[in-house]
């Protein structure tokens, strides 16, 4: 004979002979947190690809020896544009992230919680490949201009995460399949 399932004095499941049944489902509190965490943190990564990436840093992506040169003023604006694209790449994984299911949408805490992440995570990364920079770097002059030192000139650039971010949560809720009505319940 076969016993259903009883809580426990602890709240967890026994099977009705004193073993433990199976572990309760946790709660999502901790899990909005814990994904705003991972958002956040990765801002590092992200700034050290920017040095590694980024005209007048180590300059990986086109090799050419003469744009490694802060001085050289048509390295600005790409070393920008190399952080902006890294921006919307990682504020876009993070959206995905915390999209919520094919059924249901995200809690709007949940939201406002990846986007604050991603605006820390820029800050993060911003100032990460900065120090990146000024570790691994040539010595720069920057007497002449603030900019010839590794660093980014147009700071509207830190919006991009966070905005990507909100838009890709807002174009999965756009693109997915609303759930199909009950068979008793009319059509909307």
């Amino acid at each position: 004979m076969t016993q259903s399932a009883v809580h426990g004095p602890d709240g967890s499941m026994e099977d009705g002979q004193g073993q433990p049944g199976p572990e309760p489902e946790r709660g999502r509190g901790s899990t909005p947190w814990r994904k705003s965490a991972a958002i956040t943190a990765a801002g590092v990564p992200v700034g050290i690809l920017w040095w590694l990436l980024a005209p007048s840093g180590l300059n990986l992506l086109s090799g050419n020896a003469a744009l490694r040169n802060g001085s050289n003023m048509e390295t600005w604006l790409p070393r920008d544009l190399v952080l902006a694209g890294l921006f919307l790449l990682a504020g876009s994984i993070a959206g995905a992230l915390v999209s919520g299911t094919k059924d249901q949408g995200p809690p709007s805490r949940d939201v406002a919680l990846a986007v604050l992440a991603g605006a820390l995570g820029a800050v993060i990364a911003w100032r990460t490949g900065v120090l990146c920079g000024v570790w691994w770097g040539p010595a720069a002059d920057a007497s002449a201009s603030a900019s010839t030192a590794f660093s980014l000139r147009s700071y509207a650039m830190l919006a991009i995460w966070p905005a990507a971010v909100a838009l890709s949560v807002f174009l999965g809720g756009v693109f997915t399949t609303p759930p199909k009505p009950a068979s008793g319940d009319p059509a909307a």
